[in-house]
C-alpha cells in the first residue's frame, strides 16, 4: 500500500511528515482490514464520529475496531486513499483524507496530538457520499 502525500503542499515539514505515520497506519488498517493498525493510529481514548442517516454516531475505538476482521475488501486493489491536507500547530494537528471505497467516497477529518510516543489520531469525524 502506498501513502499518497498531500498534493496541495509543495514540500512537507518534518512535523507534517511525522503526522503521516498514524495516517499510514489508518490507511493500512483499511487496506488489510486490520484493527491492530487502527490501534497504532489512534489514541486509546479516540472516538469516531459521524452523522448516519441523520443520527449522530460516536464509537469509542474498541467498538470501531470490532468492524475489522482481517479480510480485505474484494475490491481493495481499486480503492484509493489520499491525504488532502495537514495543518500542524505545536503539539496539535488536523488532517483531511479522502477514501474512495467502491461506490462511496469518504471524507475523514482527524484531530491529532503529539504524545511521548509520537503523533496519534485523537478523534475522527467523517462523511460518506455515494458516488
Amino acid at each position: 500500500m502506498t501513502l499518497t502525500p498531500p498534493t496541495t503542499m509543495s514540500a512537507l515539514t518534518a512535523e507534517q511528515s511525522a503526522v503521516l505515520i498514524p495516517i499510514e497506519h489508518y490507511f493500512l488498517g483499511h487496506a488489510r482490514d486490520d484493527a491492530a493498525h487502527m490501534r497504532q493510529a489512534f489514541l486509546p481514548s479516540a472516538h469516531i464520529e459521524s452523522m448516519r442517516d441523520g443520527v449522530f454516531t460516536s464509537w469509542p475505538l474498541d467498538v470501531y475496531c470490532e468492524r475489522f476482521k482481517g479480510v480485505p475488501a474484494a475490491d481493495e486493489a481499486t480503492r484509493r486513499r489520499t491525504v488532502d491536507w495537514i495543518d500542524v500547530a505545536g503539539l496539535s494537528a488536523c488532517a483531511r483524507v479522502t477514501l474512495v471505497h467502491g461506490p462511496v467516497t469518504f471524507t475523514d477529518y482527524f484531530v491529532l496530538l503529539k504524545t511521548a510516543d509520537g503523533w496519534r489520531i485523537a478523534n475522527k469525524a467523517f462523511h460518506g457520499q455515494p458516488g
